[in-house]
């Protein structure tokens, strides 16, 4: 991951950077590529990484991270303990369709 410093002199990467402080935006370029902006409230993230990748490297590196494991390990202990709904319930309260 990269991150590059940018000057906000621009009006319409300005206006990009004030959407991102409140929800997650999609930039699409005239070519039709499209680019995912997010606001990163904590440096306590982890990179999975894109699919160019050594992704083998990239899971021994996630499992090396304590506090992810830690928080999963718990997560995955507290849905033993509560029944889930199944997706098609969620689907019927949701008036969606299984296409």
């Amino acid at each position: 991951m990269k991150t590059v410093s940018v000057s906000t002199r621009s009006k319409v990467l300005r206006e990009l950077l004030r959407l991102a402080q409140g929800t997650d935006v999609i930039v699409q370029s005239s070519n039709g590529a499209r680019f995912f902006l997010t606001r990163i409230t904590s440096t306590d993230t982890f990179y999975i990484g894109g699919a160019d990748d050594d992704f083998d490297a990239e899971i021994a590196a996630t499992r090396e991270n304590r506090r992810l494991m830690k928080f999963l390990d718990e997560r995955g202990e507290k849905a033993k303990d509560h029944k889930g709904t199944p997706i098609a319930e969620v689907r019927r309260q949701l008036n969606v369709s299984s296409q």
